[in-house]
């Protein structure tokens, strides 16, 4: 496959090229500009043009600066958020938490995004917490998870620990929450920008709570942060008589296009996206529309492209157990849910890799998910993938690749609805911004 360079995820420029560019920007950058013209001219200047620029840009009046105050640049080995793809040496990373996991409500999007037999458990137990033995044993994974990680050399970040039990009132719908256990539905991380996505479930309204003290710390350290537009969650973002009953009606409604989620306003999970360089992957399903995806695609133009693909999948949900870019020009199709778009892949000379069949046991609950989770890997580098101890058989397929598997048991974990690639946002990797599909 073709391979261009683009961009580094923040240029080294002259001093006099970013004068031109601040000045020209105004705001807190129209401050430090003067503060660098300053420097070259004298203090006395300096304190004339601070003072102009911050009785003109509401922005510097509230961070202003003096002639003293020193002006940081950050460079690509300081930005602490910079990610292009799923597969450049990984920095820094979240990992979830599975303290306090709840059941949510059962309400119309989760009837649609959960299987039939799991039903009679979410009517039970829906605003009550996961089984306490289960979720104990999932907290003691994922730590051995972080363990792992912090050994291969990649810095570990957590989530705040957060009451999900705590039920909550909008003027539009009561619910309590879920978790801060699948950073990956929640943000996605693009150069270096990170998205907070405006997720789809009720239950997971206030999930952002517990990344914000995170968020604002690499803010602060020179990141740039964006929230998606907030959807209401009001009755008309849902098809309140979505007809679901058997896994054939979950066929039918896919092939036609039908979700539980309606065109009303703008809703995306990160999860339901991929990044691979400048072009950027996504599916429309259960809790991503098309207006969430265009939000997506305007939002990141003109340097990012959004390609919309699709699956035959009856219950499409987050994209990375059907369709995961493991490297350049390298990607996992799973064979239950063939992509349609597939030919376009091997024309742009890409590798398609068909995984084995999982090996996760019948009887072992997944109240969120399907068995594919073997899939939902965590590339640490293009020759590093961290992956489930039990999955033998995609063990030996990435070997067979020449990849070195990182074994980590998370079956209790995965029960909450997500593999490695769900319970990870990689914050840092080491790469430039190219281009892999042209």
């Amino acid at each position: 496959q073709s391979k261009t360079n683009v961009t580094p995820c923040l240029h080294r420029q002259s001093q006099s090229a970013m004068l031109r560019v601040r000045c020209l920007r105004g705001g807190s950058r129209g401050a430090e500009a003067a503060h660098l013209i300053g420097a070259v001219v004298g203090r006395a200047v300096s304190g004339w043009v601070s003072r102009t620029f911050r009785s003109t840009s509401s922005s510097a009046a509230a961070l202003p600066l003096t002639a003293d105050e020193p002006v940081t640049e950050h460079t690509p080995e300081d930005c602490p958020v910079c990610a292009h793809n799923e597969w450049d040496p990984l920095e820094e990373v979240i990992v979830g938490r599975a303290e306090n996991a709840c059941v949510p409500p059962f309400t119309v999007e989760v009837k649609a995004n959960t299987y039939e037999k799991y039903w009679p458990f979410y009517q039970q137990f829906g605003g009550q917490t996961f089984p306490k033995d289960h979720v104990k044993k999932a907290v003691s994974e994922i730590e051995e998870m972080c363990n792992i990680l912090q050994h291969e050399g990649v810095t570990v970040r957590r989530p705040e620990p957060i009451d999900w039990s705590v039920e909550y009132k909008t003027p539009d719908f009561t619910s309590t929450g879920m978790y801060a256990a699948m950073p990956r539905d929640i943000l996605i991380v693009v150069g270096n920008e990170i998205i907070e996505a405006p997720m789809a479930w009720r239950a997971r309204f206030f999930e952002y709570r517990a990344y914000r003290p995170l968020i604002k710390e690499y803010f602060r350290q020179g990141a740039k942060w964006t929230t998606a537009p907030k959807p209401t969650m009001s009755d008309e973002l849902y098809d309140q008589e979505y007809p679901i009953r058997t896994v054939e009606d979950r066929h039918k409604l896919a092939a036609q296009g039908k979700f539980v989620t309606t065109e009303f306003e703008p809703c995306f999970d990160a999860a339901d996206f991929i990044r691979a360089g400048t072009d950027i992957f996504v599916q429309r399903s259960q809790v991503t529309n098309f207006m969430g995806i265009e939000w997506m695609r305007r939002h990141l133009a003109p340097t990012y492209k959004i390609h919309i693909i699709s699956f035959k999948d009856p219950n499409p949900m987050h994209i990375d157990a059907t369709f995961n870019i493991i490297g350049p020009g390298l990607v996992l199709s799973n064979p239950d849910r063939p992509c349609r778009q597939i030919e376009m892949f091997k024309k742009a000379g890409w590798t398609v890799v068909t995984p084995p069949a999982p090996l996760i046991p019948d009887n072992h609950p997944l109240w969120m998910s399907s068995k594919w989770l073997s899939m939902n890997v965590l590339m640490l580098d293009e020759k590093r993938v961290m992956v489930d101890a039990n999955e033998t058989n995609i063990q030996k397929m990435f070997e067979s690749l020449g990849i070195q598997t990182i074994r980590v048991s998370i079956r209790h974990a995965n029960s909450l609805g997500g593999g490695f690639h769900c319970w990870t946002t990689d914050v840092r990797r080491r790469g430039t911004l190219q281009s892999y599909f042209l």
